[in-house]
């Protein structure tokens, strides 16, 4: 049986962490880390996200700002929104909620966002600093993030010779978790639909990382024993054993038959989900210490 990868506690310690930050900071005259979070439209699953978040800087005792726009808002006012925030110094991470309306361009949108305060790592300047290792100076997206914390848990800071698949090549999470793996010294394979034989290149994997988007695609027999499985996947399946019309979450990989082969594992929910607004925190708090002068915190 596989140890479980508990998302939670990890999460909770960063959480923790940023909290006595934001103290520290304070302390020194320093102000307060301020997260601007902008939603547009009703979207109910982005309306829960963005909750989540702000109650979450609200307790990491951030400046925390919500942006509510209607759903009809033009391209030219939310730019002009972020504008604003681009200059106001009491603002270090902004956010835009995804999706936005189909009238909204929302590549122009990311890069709009200073890349200083690009607190979830989409502007081309971080992209670019993480895909050429300056790590030091980056943002990096905060699933990816969350998940390499959740593997050091396991496997230490240096995976020197370790072999990783990442099944997926997403911008938000395959192609920034492919480069995290490399900074930290493994070999890496980025594996997608058109990837051939991937069961047998899955097998390869000391660190098998499935981010696709489809329920259950990585079975038990695609898992190398003792290997480290991060599940990125959150899917949603009808559950008629719970009743009619009921739903269950579960991941990218089907748990049930990995865990008996893997050596260590995240659970849906559970594993990566809360590691993504705790990452969004502690990426906050680290540009209010760079915006303050001071040294950049480590997590």
């Amino acid at each position: 049986m596989a140890e479980v990868i508990d998302g939670k506690n990890v999460a909770a310690d960063v959480v923790a962490k940023v909290k006595a930050l934001t103290a520290d900071l304070a302390a020194k005259g320093k102000g307060q880390p301020g997260l601007a979070v902008v939603i547009v439209g009703e979207d109910p699953a982005s309306q829960v996200y963005v909750a989540s978040k702000s109650r979450t800087a609200k307790e990491c005792g951030f400046h925390s700002v919500q942006h509510t726009l209607p759903a009809q808002t033009t391209q030219a006012d939310l730019l002009k929104l972020i504008g604003t925030l681009n200059a106001d110094p009491a603002i270090h991470g902004i956010l835009v909620q995804l999706p936005l309306p189909a009238q909204i361009d929302a590549g122009t949108v990311i890069q709009a966002i200073a890349p200083e305060k690009d607190v979830d790592g989409f502007h081309f300047v971080n992209v670019g600093k993480l895909g050429t290792g300056e790590l030091d100076t980056a943002f990096v997206p905060c699933t990816p993030a969350g998940s390499m914390l959740l593997i050091e848990r396991v496997r230490g800071k240096d995976l020197s010779g370790l072999s990783a698949v990442v099944v997926g090549r997403s911008n938000i999470v395959g192609k920034p978790m492919a480069n995290l793996l490399l900074a930290a010294n493994c070999t890496v394979t980025i594996a997608h639909s058109r990837t051939k034989d991937l069961p047998a290149l899955a097998r390869t994997a000391d660190i098998l990382v499935a981010a696709v988007g489809r329920p259950e695609m990585v079975r038990g027999d695609w898992v190398k024993p003792g290997a480290t499985v991060i599940d990125v996947g959150i899917n949603r399946i009808p559950a008629p054993e719970k009743g009619e019309g009921k739903t269950r979450l579960v991941g990218d990989v089907a748990y049930a038959e990995a865990e008996k082969v893997a050596g260590a594992i995240t659970p849906v929910p559970g594993g990566v989900g809360p590691m993504t607004i705790a990452m969004l925190m502690a990426n906050t708090v680290v540009s209010a210490y760079l915006a303050a002068g001071l040294d950049r915190p480590s997590f």
